[in-house]
């Protein structure tokens, strides 16, 4: 896992999604969903609140299951990127 740029990373669960989620200029979403803990990027990630509200019932009542499971890398460390969320996301 790189530290990629914020733009890129889920504001819920830090995976680098390889393209700006919330658009190039930071307010136009793309609604696509989230392969690891399944977020939709626009709807359920607007504000702090609802990233640590999701992410927390993500990581304790879902255990921080892939949303895709075969899109998860055999190296994939949650702690390690649960540090590329934005920091005013955490």
């Amino acid at each position: 896992m790189s530290n990629s740029s914020s733009g890129n990373c889920c504001r819920i669960c830090g995976l680098d999604q390889s393209f700006p989620i919330w658009g190039e200029t930071g307010s136009d979403p793309s609604f696509a969903i989230c392969p690891c803990c399944g977020v939709e990027f626009g709807y359920e990630d607007i504000g702090k609140e609802d990233c640590i509200s999701f992410r927390t019932h993500w990581i304790e009542e879902k255990g921080a299951d892939w949303w895709e499971p075969r899109e998860k890398p055999l190296d994939w460390s949650l702690e390690e990127q649960l540090r590329n969320i934005p920091d005013e996301y955490k």
